[in-house]
């Protein structure tokens, strides 16, 4: 614990220098009683005149304009920082994702063409067939976003519980799905919680039974032996657990305080974290790229050590 109390004070250092002004505030927020209203501040920069974001938000996508995916970074901030539906940048959210085209029943898309004009990581180029690999990444959690924050008859959540539906017949009839999708589902799951009401009334499946589908598919993505982490762009099981009251905790048993262990045991000197990918083209914008992730990666993982204990 002291090592992580003194990594932690390090990274406190290193985010005041290093990391974007929405991070630190997020940062200062979660561990120093930062008010909510610093990180609506800086995250309000990214957002456009058409109420989706854009600017770099997604470190890996440097598009200036909106995209879904950028639109969607931007809600789970909103989501973390517990924003009302009636705050004018969610209804702006709310709107562009409403008057934006769905590529194909209930998926919004994941890639633009426009993201080949700017700087972006190898996985973000567009070609005609990236949506096959994006799938529901990210419209299951922009769906959630619609239901989460408008009323229930809204059209807003209307297209909500359509994408929702669509995306769901995909997720039951799979075999196995990449970990970022799976993360998309988990987190849509959480948002639409307090309404299973309306979803077992609704969907084609009883919550109860999604969940525990999208919980086999994460178990059996993660990479369960501790002496192949970091080999390779791997899944683990914080990836998807963060705090011990998670399903999947009593089901690795000790590989979650494995994977806790390993986290510490990666810290820098400055007490943050290195990102695990790289782009091919682009090196002076990948290097900001870098640096915007650690920012990220540093509040995230500081969040879970918190909860589960390293932190008091």
């Amino acid at each position: 614990m002291d090592q992580v109390l003194e990594a932690f004070n390090q990274a406190n250092q290193w985010m005041k220098r290093s990391a974007r002004p929405l991070e630190n505030a997020r940062w200062e927020y979660h561990f120093q009683d930062g008010r909510k209203e610093n990180v609506l501040k800086y995250l309000s920069a990214f957002q456009n005149e058409d109420g989706g974001f854009g600017n770099g938000i997604e470190p890996d996508i440097w598009l200036p304009s909106s995209s879904p995916m950028a639109t969607w970074a931007a809600g789970q901030i909103l989501i973390e920082m517990n924003v009302d539906a009636n705050h004018e940048m969610v209804q702006s959210l709310i709107s562009y994702l409403v008057q934006t085209e769905q590529v194909k029943s209930g998926m919004w898309p994941s890639v633009l063409p426009e993201n080949n004009d700017y700087p972006h990581a190898p996985q973000w180029t567009w070609q005609e067939e990236a949506q096959e690999f994006w799938n529901f990444n990210p419209s299951i959690e922009l769906s959630a976003f619609l239901i989460h924050w408008s009323p229930i008859e809204s059209e807003a959540a209307q297209l909500g519980w359509q994408t929702a539906r669509v995306a769901i017949d995909h997720l039951m009839t799979v075999p196995k799905m990449d970990m970022h999708e799976i993360q998309n589902f988990q987190q849509f799951l959480k948002i639409i919680r307090p309404h299973e009401y309306i979803f077992n009334r609704t969907m084609p499946y009883p919550l109860a039974e999604v969940m525990e589908k999208v919980l086999k598919l994460a178990e059996q993505t993660i990479e369960q032996d501790p002496s192949k982490w970091g080999q390779d762009y791997q899944t683990l099981p914080l990836d998807y657990i963060d705090h011990p009251e998670h399903p999947l905790c009593s089901r690795l048993g000790r590989l979650v305080e494995a994977n806790l262990q390993y986290y510490v045991e990666l810290m820098s000197s400055d007490g943050i974290w290195n990102i695990t990918w790289s782009w091919n083209e682009y090196p002076e914008e990948f290097a900001i790229s870098r640096r915007y992730w650690q920012g990220i990666l540093t509040v995230n993982r500081y969040k879970i050590l918190k909860n589960f204990g390293y932190l008091k």
